[in-house]
């Protein structure tokens, strides 16, 4: 589970910025509901926007335990900032993946330095969990639909056309994207239709909704998106039509990996929090520290931290060997149940001051929430795991 000095050289990188740059801005942009596009920037600079990006076309193409090291590091410094880092490299992976030259030479060049911003567009409202239940439907309208006359037809293929209708809901980076990953079903009676498409952020007939008012993870933009009639040219197709879900749960093992990490990096800095603060509050005579029951504390939040790290570093290397579901859907669910809990204790010990906005771990406890919920929710991944198990 060692790193390469490769990768503890990106992970020492990542560090410095993420306690000089992203964690002094934190509590500032939590309050004010204001993503930190300057870190953003800086996040470009260091080429971690293109971190899933192949070199060819400008990014950074990092192996799943970097990309797992720079999630935890990101996070430590705010979970907003890491959490559109790693929804942007979902949007980068299926472009990476799945697309073709064309579609790669004309999107991932620019989304490696960091504009467009990436969204990954699967959830709906009625359609959580279970996304083939999708009604969001991408309809072609073709030349070979409407001429009767098969030359006719072939003579204005280029324009061919998917038009959608619908509505997707809890888009991380949606008031910011520049592009979505949309998944749409091209038969609205058929599960098996979902089909994957790049649809731009300036397209006729799409309508990016308010903010939403989160607990937690309130500098990220979470929006809805509304499809009324958009239109889109044939060519932005991602995947081939009914491949869309099978290529959705192959990226999400990745993203369930980050987030992950993500957790892991969470629990840490509130890990730290607690150490610290538990050495500096005098209480019966001493610093609360040396009190066998705080001590205690402080020994189970380390250990689930550690734990979490560990099933993260393991997921991330069977991903770099082909496989992963089991260990990505065992490592989210135990590293997000982790920062759960160490966030909680690190109130507990904060006491009155662990309640408060103005102290860090308030922050910490609300965005640790919303580990055991996207990407799959902690019963998904159960249910992933026993499948897996069982199979």
């Amino acid at each position: 589970m060692e790193l390469t000095e490769e990768q503890a050289a990106v992970r020492d990188v990542v560090r410095e910025f993420a306690r000089e740059e992203i964690e002094p801005t934190a509590l500032e942009a939590d309050r004010d509901q204001r993503f930190p596009e300057d870190v953003w920037d800086g996040l470009a600079d260091l080429d971690l926007t293109g971190l899933t990006v192949p070199e060819d076309y400008g990014g950074y193409d990092a192996d799943p335990v970097t990309a797992a090291v720079v999630n935890e590091e990101v996070a430590y410094g705010m979970l907003a900032v890491a959490t559109a880092l790693s929804v942007h490299s979902l949007a980068t992976s299926c472009i990476a993946e799945f697309g073709s030259e064309d579609q790669r030479e004309r999107w991932l060049p620019e989304m490696a330095a960091g504009r467009p911003v990436g969204a990954f567009a699967l959830s709906e409202p009625h359609a959580g969990s279970n996304p083939a239940e999708m009604s969001t439907e991408a309809r072609r309208d073709s030349a070979e639909e409407t001429s009767a006359d098969p030359r006719e037809a072939e003579a204005s293929r280029e324009g061919d056309e998917y038009v959608i209708d619908g509505e997707k809901q809890w888009i991380t980076n949606g008031e910011r994207a520049g592009v979505y990953v949309l998944f749409a079903k091209t038969d609205r009676d058929d599960p098996d239709s979902v089909t994957q498409f790049l649809v731009p952020g300036d397209a006729d007939g799409l309508t990016v909704g308010e903010k939403e008012d989160k607990l937690g993870l309130r500098a990220s933009d979470t929006t809805s998106l509304t499809f009324d009639g958009v239109r889109i040219p044939a060519e932005n197709r991602l995947t081939e039509e009914g491949n869309g879900l099978s290529a959705a749960f192959h990226i999400l093992t990745g993203g369930r990996i980050a987030i992950a990490a993500q957790s892991v990096g969470l629990a840490r800095r509130a890990l730290e929090e607690a150490m610290a603060y538990s050495q500096e509050r005098d209480q019966f005579g001493g610093p609360i520290a040396d009190i066998q029951t705080i001590q205690h504390k402080l020994a189970e939040m380390a250990t689930r931290t550690r734990a979490a790290r560990l099933l993260t570093r393991d997921a991330a290397q069977k991903r770099a060997a082909g496989g992963a579901a089991l260990e990505a859907s065992m490592a989210k669910y135990f590293a997000s149940e982790a920062a759960m809990f160490v966030t909680n204790e690190a109130v507990q010990i904060h006491g009155g001051y662990g309640y408060v906005t103005e102290g860090e771990v308030e922050r910490l406890y609300r965005d640790a929430k919303i580990t055991e919920i996207y990407e799959g929710t902690t019963e998904i991944q159960k249910t992933v795991i026993a499948r897996e198990l069982l199979d």
